[in-house]
């Protein structure tokens, strides 16, 4: 599981590593009980590890929990994960997207996902509800994902990602615990769904929708940044749309300027 035994792997196998697929292979196994002490990982507990690469953080989950679902997308890959973990008993390797593919149940996730994945993960596990997810995400993302209120970093999934979940960050991790290297540090963060939510929303995919889309009108004040999309999503003239959005709370303020709770106090007292 060191440097030099995945360049081994890579070259045995004629791999190299998709710059595309986010292929930064972790050489740093000092982690993995970390990982698994922040994610209070049991004998009793079935774990996901998302974009399981070579399976050397599979194999050290196999040795602490009741089961491990190991997902690897990369075919050439998983042909090697599925050599690594030929004598575990408790791992299932899933070939394919994770987020695509029928996955036995898991109740916690501990993963090292690639980039690409990650803003798509997170409101996939949220949504699911597992007990706990612990990630190592890249730094730039985490920045994303807890961003105050008017930072140039905040924006529609900081406001999705606190209604569904506490995140907190715990450690930092240098990039050359990876190999190749890639060009930004990343983060060790865990992700809870809450057991009672900041705040509820009618309708999770409306709620979305509707935070991507002032989100891309961030400096308008919401009253005139939202009457087009009242108008799309709920056919209706432009003067009713205009009306409506007047008619909302924080009309006059800037989405920059709005708190995740008040995104959710604009799609309650939206019809829909």
């Amino acid at each position: 599981m060191s440097l030099e035994e995945t360049k081994q792997l890579l070259q045995t196998h004629h791999i190299s590593p998709n710059k595309l697929l986010g292929q930064n292979f972790m050489v740093e196994p000092s982690l993995y009980p970390k990982l698994c002490s922040y994610a209070a990982l049991s004998a009793e507990d079935v774990v996901l590890d998302a974009g399981a690469g070579f399976g050397w953080l599979t194999c050290f989950l196999a040795g602490k929990s009741k089961k491990v679902v190991a997902v690897e997308k990369d075919p050439h890959v998983a042909m090697v994960l599925r050599e690594q973990v030929r004598d575990l008993g408790n791992v299932v390797i899933v070939e394919g997207d994770v987020l695509k593919e029928t996955l036995p149940q898991f109740n916690k996730v501990i993963a090292i996902p690639p980039y690409y994945l990650s803003s798509h993960l997170v409101l996939w596990l949220i949504e699911r509800k597992v007990d706990c997810a612990v990630m190592i995400l890249q730094k730039e993302f985490v920045t994303r994902l807890i961003a105050s209120v008017g930072s140039e970093e905040y924006g529609w999934l900081t406001v999705v990602a606190d209604q569904g979940a506490e995140i907190k960050v715990l450690d930092a991790v240098p990039k050359d615990m990876f190999y190749p290297q890639p060009e930004v540090d990343s983060a060790i963060v865990t992700i809870k769904p809450w057991s009672t939510k900041p705040f509820e929303v009618k309708d999770p995919a409306f709620f979305v929708q509707m935070t991507k889309w002032l989100f891309t009108q961030r400096n308008k004040k919401l009253g005139k940044a939202i009457a087009p999309f009242l108008r799309s999503s709920f056919k209706l003239s432009k003067p009713d749309a205009e009306k409506l959005a007047l008619s909302l709370p924080f009309h006059d303020k800037r989405a920059r300027e709005l708190s995740p709770k008040d995104f959710g106090a604009i799609a309650i007292a939206l019809p829909k």
